[in-house]
């Protein structure tokens, strides 16, 4: 693949899901019988990763897997897609991290999370790879890795200009401190996520602006909040207005990894010195075409998926949140 722009460096986490399809989520103390089962490699670090790559940038992943059986389809997909992995360490204590998500008919899913060998990455590591930021324009980073060492990757990538997407998940309850807030120039909630952080609720467009001021009042530059099926809110500034953007129609059959892949998607097109509505306007195609296909990993589209989308759709109206 040619490789477009400058490079994106992720914060990886890896997490083997292992998905079940069920008429249900059971309720306390049921057993219910389901309907399919499948397993991917994912993590949202892993997932974001491999949506840049896809999307056409140059990859750099700094992570952590364990030393078993659960490893080797990372190490294989990674090898795949052409991402750079030399900064992906093998714990020989913690093992891989698993997932367990649960998919209904409605697409919609509830995951139970061992995040393990993930929350051995510490900020030291992060400094040990230093190689690994030589060249590259952006850091996305998620929250399936310890705090301290996002901020200490954040804080490495504003030190030599890049700049730094945050996609806030897991939120911790107790928010986000501040010294990392003020590192981010692009905070990547949805909706549960801006609400915990922020304290305002998101029911809608406007209550995603809210959240969205509030989070930046706090201390990062920029916030979109992504609403699923409602597309996403995107604010720039706090003197700046607030934008919606439209979702894409398409028919969705597992939401799993649709962040990922707006996420991931967004990181390459700002890598690649795209406007940044253009670059959000493909970040948004890539999240729609991630909810189509069942799985993570296999769900993260190519470049030429969202330009056939993007092709097929008209962008629609940019509207200030009702």
């Amino acid at each position: 693949m040619t490789h477009l722009g400058g490079g994106v460096v992720v914060l990886a986490s890896f997490i083997l899901d292992l998905v079940a399809r069920a008429p249900r989520r059971p309720l306390p103390g049921e057993s219910i019988v389901g309907s399919d089962f499948g397993m991917f490699a994912g993590g949202k670090g892993n997932n974001q990763a491999i949506a840049a790559a896809r999307s056409g940038a140059d990859v750099r992943v700094i992570g952590r897997l364990g030393e078993d059986m659960f490893a080797a389809p990372f190490v294989a997909a990674l090898a795949r897609e052409g991402i750079d992995a030399r900064s992906v360490a093998r714990d020989a204590e913690a093992g891989t991290g698993l997932a367990f998500p649960l998919i209904e008919p409605d697409g919609q899913n509830s995951i139970v999370v061992l995040p393990r060998a993930n929350l051995a990455l510490r900020p030291e590591h992060v400094r040990t790879a230093a190689a690994a930021f030589d060249g590259a324009a952006v850091l996305l980073a998620q929250l399936e890795v310890p705090v301290e060492t996002a901020a200490a990757a954040a804080e490495m990538a504003r030190d030599r200009g890049m700049r730094v997407l945050l996609n806030p998940a897991p939120a911790p309850a107790d928010g986000l401190p501040g010294h990392l807030l003020r590192l981010v120039d692009v905070l990547l909630p949805n909706e549960r996520e801006a609400e915990t952080l922020s304290g305002v609720a998101v029911r809608d467009a406007a209550g995603a602006e809210r959240a969205a001021r509030a989070l930046i009042a706090a201390g990062c530059r920029q916030v979109v909040v992504t609403l699923g099926r409602a597309g996403a809110v995107w604010v720039a500034g706090q003197d700046q207005p607030a934008i919606w953007l439209p979702p894409f129609a398409v028919e969705q059959v597992d939401a799993t990894g649709a962040g990922d892949a707006f996420c991931g998607v967004l990181a390459a097109g700002l890598a690649a010195g795209m406007n940044e509505r253009v670059a959000l306007r493909r970040a948004s195609a890539a999240g729609a075409l991630a909810v189509t296909r069942m799985g993570a990993e296999p769900s993260m589209p190519v470049a030429a998926a969202i330009d056939a989308l993007l092709s097929r759709q008209a962008a629609g109206e940019w509207d200030r949140p009702g």
